[in-house]
């Protein structure tokens, strides 16, 4: 199981919607006869690769995945009619898979052509890979990562509307190793009006175009903005209030390459509500405090990154979650990395399940 989870790694920021799933074929021996991974959306799945590599071995012998075969058809066939066809003897699978069309149904299918289930192996570290695609299936919104770069004092500008350059380039590296595997960045309007920033992603190959999404109810996204500059590393989408959308600017930011979409309902919530539409399961927020505040009030901050530099900004300064009962050590399954002279400290604000 260790063997198909690592596999499963390979998909990580590659297969929205799908999730990212591995798969080993073994012999009664412990002899690898096939193994694989889910690569793309719309390509073979991971135990279809396993099948294929493992050929006729595959007959009595044990199939490892890390999620349940699927029984439905959608881009591809159903594992399911594969594994049986392949005359697989036991499948021991990390999770159930709690997509509607599947849900028990790909196991059920298996005993029932007398094909041995076990299931629970591995399922802690399953959980941890496939969050954003669970999140959506369960939550119908992103999985969301409070990302932030704070002082000392736990502040994240020296004034507010000032830029503040925190972290080092080590910091900054990693920061964007992480954009490479998620599916968006989102910030708010004021981050673009006072940052200007281009969120790409840099440094670091990322194999699919990077969304990059503005909460901007009041549509003050400028037309000059960077983030219009830079289509060609992915699509910009700004979220706005519905009466915001029948406006000469929404017309002039969608003419610039923007794509201007309304949200029904005030408030987070609504607006992440609409983003799984757009095949984004996995968001960055990166600012500004306004919004991560608003994301931490409505409960739907999912895991919080934080890179602590070596500095003091005093009480001038901009804090971040100003008023909110967050605190890093209340952090579950807490990390603490050295980055050069920077400290990130990480870790989930609702235990994985």
């Amino acid at each position: 199981m260790r063997r198909a989870l690592e596999h499963a790694r390979r998909g990580l920021g590659r297969t929205t919607p799908n999730p990212v799933v591995g798969a080993c074929i073994v012999s009664d021996e412990g002899v690898v006869l096939g193994q694989g991974a889910h690569e793309r959306a719309g390509e073979p799945h991971a135990e279809v690769n396993a099948l294929e590599e493992a050929g006729s071995g595959a007959r009595g012998a044990t199939l490892y995945c890390t999620l349940e075969p699927c029984v439905h058809t959608g881009k591809t066939g159903p594992c399911t009619e594969r594994i049986i066809a392949a005359g697989i003897r036991r499948v021991v699978a990390a999770m159930e898979d709690p997509f509607p069309l599947v849900g028990g149904r790909g196991f059920a299918v298996l005993r029932a052509n007398g094909i041995e289930v076990q299931t629970g192996i591995g399922y802690d570290a399953a959980v941890r890979l496939n969050q954003p695609f669970l999140t959506t299936t369960r939550k119908g919104r992103p999985f969301v990562i409070l990302k932030a770069a704070t002082s000392l004092d736990g502040r994240i500008a020296a004034a507010p509307g000032q830029r503040t350059q925190l972290t080092s380039a080590r910091a900054n590296t990693h920061a964007h190793y992480l954009r490479a595997q998620v599916d968006a960045i989102a910030v708010g309007s004021e981050t673009v009006l006072v940052d200007d920033p281009l969120l790409t992603a840099r440094e670091v190959y990322r194999e699919r175009p990077l969304v990059r999404v503005v909460f901007d109810r009041r549509l003050r996204f400028p037309t000059q903005a960077k983030l219009l500059s830079t289509l060609a590393d992915g699509p910009v989408i700004i979220l706005t209030a519905l009466e915001s959308l029948e406006t000469d600017r929404a017309e002039a930011l969608q003419k610039a390459g923007a794509r201007v979409i309304a949200v029904p309902q005030p408030g987070i919530t609504a607006a992440l509500s609409v983003l799984p539409h757009f095949d984004i399961q996995s968001l960055v927020l990166e600012g500004g405090t306004q919004v991560q505040q608003a994301a931490w009030d409505e409960g739907v901050v999912d895991y919080v990154q934080l890179y602590v530099a070596p500095m003091w900004l005093g009480e001038g300064g901009v804090p971040l979650l100003e008023g909110c009962a967050f605190s890093s050590t209340s952090l579950i399954e807490r990390q603490v990395e050295q980055l050069g002279p920077d400290v990130l400290i990480e870790g989930y604000v609702h235990r994985p399940h």
